[in-house]
């Protein structure tokens, strides 16, 4: 009985010995990272650091290959824009991916003793990152209602398909919501953010350039009289002139 309890004990030592060896290791020597990879990475990156230790960052030499590789959009695009593979695998893969983003956008929210962003460039990485996701797995989503459909110009289908693009619309006007929060961010994290606004939402508007903005225009223009900044202030003009370009080409 002695015996078996030293084993034992010597099993647990070694497994917290390999827990501790493999604290904080990422797949860096793979090209891109499957579903599988995020999972185990956000875990690490989540829970993996005491609360005095700091994050992977893009301005540490040593360790931001980490957030790169995190925030890579050719992880999921390389699945995802495959046409030689199956529209069901595609989006049961976007799926997964998204889910992963859910829990990633967790990873820098992180702010200190004056309300600042201790990430910003970061979180703003892994927000873009989303937007990009998100415009792939929506028309996949889209793809797949029409695909499975007895008749894919129905209205129901058609109805599914607009509801599923105002969602997209909708969590697109979520990240208008952080220049809510522009004190939080430096000068460098608030040239970001216009950045993700003159990039994403310009691929949103033209990838569904008949949806209905109104919404996203009334925010953009709310944040317009809200913001401080020079750079924010002409993303959002200039996505107001975008948007009122469309509607001027429907009438």
């Amino acid at each position: 009985m002695t015996i078996i309890k030293y084993i034992l004990v010597g099993l647990v030592f070694l497994t917290l010995t390999n827990c501790k060896t493999e604290k904080n290791e990422y797949p860096l020597d793979k090209r891109y990272w499957d579903t599988e990879d995020y999972k185990d990475a956000i875990l690490n990156l989540r829970f993996g650091y005491k609360d005095d230790e700091k994050k992977p960052t893009f301005d540490n030499p040593e360790q931001r290959i980490i957030v790169q590789k995190l925030t890579d959009e050719q992880n999921f695009k390389i699945v995802l824009k495959d046409n030689e593979l199956g529209l069901k695998h595609r989006n049961d893969v976007a799926t997964e991916f998204f889910k992963n983003w859910q829990n990633m956008h967790q990873v820098y929210q992180a702010t200190d003793r004056k309300d600042k962003y201790i990430y910003d460039i970061e979180m703003l990485a892994v927000w873009q990152y989303g937007l990009s996701l998100q415009l792939d797995y929506f028309k996949l989503g889209n793809d797949q209602i029409k695909e499975s459909a007895d008749e894919p110009n129905s209205s129901r289908v058609k109805n599914n398909i607009n509801s599923n693009i105002r969602t997209l619309i909708s969590n697109y006007i979520i990240y208008l919501d952080e220049i809510n929060e522009e004190k939080a961010f430096t000068e460098q994290g608030k040239s970001k953010l216009a950045e993700g606004i003159d990039e994403y939402f310009v691929q949103l508007i033209q990838l569904y350039p008949d949806a209905n903005y109104s919404g996203m225009k009334k925010k953009a223009e709310l944040m317009l009289k809200k913001s401080q900044s020079d750079k924010i202030k002409s993303s959002l003009t200039k996505l107001i002139e975008l948007i009122d370009s469309k509607k001027k080409t429907e009438e």
